[in-house]
């Protein structure tokens, strides 16, 4: 395929910054200059998309990641909706490593990830009543109205278990909103979950106060949504393009779907934190720093520190699930409340950043997605562009991978602080675009304006033969916290 318009040029810019960067058919070839002899990362763009020197230095920087006491990457790739990340890993980042993890690689969100859900309720019927549904869900995503109290034997069954821990001391002993829930339903629905909701965590790593002994715990934290690009939006399905595919999950033309997009909260932030000092301390004495500042755990030097922090980030990402599981539930419970007995089933549930056990190492997933063969995902595009039901096809050249969004083209830095110089049209606001939220800042920072083509991520991917499509849905409104 011919090179895009500039590429030349680009390159050479690149090739001054200590980048080795060819192109060939849509997959740029990336490494540092000073580097030959690490393996070279894949970056799948679109011929049009931008080239952002901070990303392919980000992603040629994980390549040459060594640990002195043995490990090292062995593949890199990054999907289309490839852009810089603030702690110093390419958002779109896959990489495969043996001998060795990498905490600060997966980063404090832990299990960020994506749940999809489908209702047999249509558009017109939904906004009928759409302001009383609004203020319910403003109440229990916003205000507190949500009461998600369980005892202290539920709460360390979720840190060690996930879902089926929780969901088991749940049913015994049902408290709080999730009391009304169809628990038949939800055990049901664990099969739809990646690794079945379930990793091998451990309550000793979760914040002590989450905990105790005896009694009850609150967490102010479980069932909500977090900041950034995280959401809860209602969707409408608008094609079907795997008939097939779309049946096995009870997916039909003029549904609603419910898309959530959240992780481990603060629970994440902690464990998160944790190990990215306890990989820094550990590092072998008398060995230079990593330029990168990413520091690994040697399964040579540190096999316990290697397990001690798997179990860790499984007692996030099971703290992820469950709070995933609570904000679709909070919504499923309103929306039979306000519109009756809604069935509302689970279609998929899967991480967006995590260790991925693999072969003799680990792959791990940076703001990408699992797209093993079948496997359904759902990739999102902003609050104001379609998201997209894919199912992987397994392509071992890509890592078995795919992107878990649109990926930004603006920061939100540059958007907050040029705000005013941007009229609605220009973010990409005027058409319908429903952002339900308490700091209107988030309906800029969030715009469409600040994220690439979905549809251009999408058809590459389908392209290069990473992923089909099911089904795409519009976004009808979107919670922002």
């Amino acid at each position: 395929m011919q090179q895009p318009k500039n590429t030349q040029r680009l390159l050479r810019a690149l090739a001054k910054q200590g980048l080795d960067v060819s192109y060939d058919d849509r997959v740029y070839k990336v490494r540092l200059n000073n580097c030959p002899d690490t393996a070279i990362a894949e970056v799948l763009l679109p011929p049009d998309f931008p080239i952002e020197s901070k990303a392919f230095k980000q992603l040629a920087e994980l390549t040459t990641l060594t640990n002195p006491g043995g490990g090292k990457v062995d593949r890199t790739f990054a999907t289309p909706d490839f852009h810089p990340g603030d702690t110093g890993v390419a958002i779109g980042s896959v990489i495969q490593t043996q001998g060795m993890v990498v905490p600060a690689a997966v980063g404090s969100d832990i299990n960020c990830g994506m749940r999809l859900h489908v209702v047999d309720l249509s558009v017109e019927d939904f906004l009928a009543q759409r302001d009383k549904f609004v203020e319910l869900m403003k109440g229990d995503y916003f205000f507190g109205t949500r009461d998600v109290t369980m005892t202290a034997a539920t709460s360390r069954a979720m840190f060690k278990d996930g879902i089926p821990g929780w969901l088991e001391q749940m049913t015994q002993h049902p408290m709080g909103s999730v009391a009304k829930s169809d628990f038949a339903q939800l055990w049901q629905e664990i099969e739809k979950v990646q690794f079945l909701g379930s990793m091998a965590g451990n309550a000793r790593w979760a914040p002590s106060e989450l905990v105790p002994a005896s009694g009850l715990v609150r967490d102010g934290d479980l069932g909500t949504i977090g900041g950034g690009n995280h959401f809860v939006e209602i969707q409408e399905v608008i094609e079907i393009r795997n008939p097939h595919l779309a049946y096995q999950s009870h997916i039909k033309v003029g549904q609603l779907a419910i898309a959530i997009h959240s992780g481990s909260r603060t629970v994440g932030k902690y464990i998160g934190g944790m190990w990215r000092d306890k990989a820094k301390a550990n590092w072998l004495k008398g060995y230079p720093f990593p330029n990168s500042n990413l520091f690994s755990l040697s399964t040579t030097t540190n096999p316990n520190l290697v397990a001690e922090y798997l179990e860790a980030e499984a007692t996030a990402a099971n703290y992820a699930f469950v709070n995933r599981l609570i904000l679709a539930e909070l919504l499923r419970l309103r929306l039979r409340q306000v519109y009756g007995d809604l069935a509302a089933p689970l279609v998929c549930d899967l991480p967006h950043n995590l260790t991925f056990p693999h072969s003799d190492g680990w792959i791990v997933r940076k703001g990408a997605c699992s797209a093993a063969a079948g496997q359904l995902l759902i990739t999102p595009g902003s609050m104001g562009t379609p998201s997209y039901l894919l199912a992987g096809l397994g392509n071992d050249r890509y890592l078995n991978s795919a992107a878990h969004g649109a990926g930004r083209s603006i920061s939100r830095f540059e958007l907050t602080r040029a705000g005013a110089n941007y009229t609605e049209s220009d973010l990409g606001l005027t058409d319908g675009v429903d952002c339900i939220t308490l700091r209107p800042e988030r309906r800029i920072e969030e715009a469409p304006a600040a994220y690439k083509s979905i549809d251009r991520v999408i058809d590459t991917q389908v392209t290069a033969g990473m992923v089909e499509v099911v089904a795409k849905m519009r976004p009808i409104l979107t919670f922002k916290a």
